[in-house]
């Protein structure tokens, strides 16, 4: 057993994750690798000769060379039952609610955290381990444990990870949020792993391989038409403009597809579930200043029961903003941003940070 402990590194077969194993095993640790089989691609449809990702057999190989490679055990656990409950279903719940979800961090916070420390648990492992470009601190003076942002600002993966909790937290290591990604490849061939070193980046939803959510819905909800068949496009105004294909396939801010010749740009502002309708503006129109949130999970500090002044990111490719943040008598977050942001969406999350900390997060509800 080593001095360091027993660790079990989540592995997709990536380059991320294989570099994450080999330098934990380098710096003492004993590590065992597990890979999670999350989705069967069989059932995903629209694949059109197109499978990637970390559920492929090809995938589940690559990962399990890295251990032989480096002498530690590998196993290979099916989720797929949990993650079909918590992410897909919901993921195709919040589309049909006028929502527009973040499966990633459902998937982050119920079940690769969730799950690696069960398994940890019945392995005997003292810690978890992921490939993410996240750091993580216990703030001696604060008592909490603290996320904190990759040192690689174009690969930050910080925002996907506010759902987990201090217990797990006090459990993870971030074997590469110190690291950029050019020098995880140029690590990955120094330590012989050819097979990895130039995999390309995936950024399809995962159980989506071919990046195709409606026809993915389509195939989740068989009442689709009846549910949420074509309905009527409207000014912000009310004046009805056009028909569109049903809500569930529009998101805020889309401006691309919406099948409406108006001679300026629009975009779809709002999204009504229970009347089929799809509201269109401008640009002004989407600029809000306000928004509530809920599930809120504190990370830095305990709560934010008094007004903290953060940078709020309103999803996951978004810089972030300057803005007051403040949990009411009923844990509801509210956020206020000086200037007016663009295409703030329902079921999407609000991510606050102090610096590269991060203070927590929640589900946006409502705007203003």
């Amino acid at each position: 057993m080593s001095s360091k402990g027993r660790v079990l590194v989540a592995m997709s077969g990536g380059v991320d994750s294989s570099v994450a194993a080999v330098l934990l095993k380098e710096q003492g640790y004993e590590v065992v690798g597990i890979t999670m089989k999350t989705w069967d691609y069989r059932e995903s449809g629209g694949q059109n000769g197109k499978v990637v990702g970390c559920c492929t057999l090809d995938s589940m190989n690559d990962a399990r060379a890295v251990g032989m490679k480096f002498d530690f055990k590998h196993f290979i656990v099916d989720i797929r039952e949990e993650f079909g409950d918590w992410v897909i279903d919901k993921f195709t719940s919040e589309y049909m609610a006028g929502r527009t979800p973040n499966p990633c961090v459902l998937c982050n916070t119920h079940i690769k955290w969730d799950a690696l420390m069960q398994r940890a648990d019945a392995l005997g492992c003292e810690f978890i381990a992921t490939g993410h470009y996240a750091r993580i601190r216990h703030d001696e003076e604060l008592d909490r444990y603290v996320l904190m942002r990759g040192l690689d600002g174009n690969k930050d993966q910080s925002y996907a990870m506010w759902g987990v909790s201090q217990e797990n937290f006090s459990r993870t290591i971030f074997p590469i949020g110190h690291l950029t990604k050019p020098e995880i490849r140029r690590m990955a061939s120094e330590f012989g792993l050819d097979h990895v070193a130039a995999k390309p980046d995936s950024y399809e939803i995962c159980f989506v391989p071919d990046n195709n959510y409606r026809r993915f819905l389509k195939d989740r909800v068989p009442d689709m038409d009846e549910r949420a068949g074509p309905g009527p496009y409207v000014s912000v105004d009310g004046e009805i403009i056009g028909q569109h294909e049903g809500y569930p396939f529009y998101t805020i801010g889309q401006r691309h597809g919406l099948g409406l010749a108006m001679g300026h740009p629009v975009y779809v502002t709002s999204i009504d579930a229970d009347t089929n309708t799809v509201t269109i503006g401008s640009r002004e129109d989407l600029m809000r200043f306000r928004l509530t949130a809920s599930s809120f999970n504190p990370i830095k500090y305990p709560d934010i029961k008094t007004e903290r002044s953060a940078s709020g990111k309103i999803r996951y490719n978004d810089d972030g903003a300057p803005c007051v943040a403040w949990q009411d008598e009923s844990e509801v977050l509210h956020v206020a941003f000086p200037e007016a942001r663009t295409a703030i969406t329902p079921g999407q999350a609000i991510v606050l940070y102090e610096g590269d900390d991060v203070l927590g997060g929640a589900w946006i509800d409502t705007v203003e």
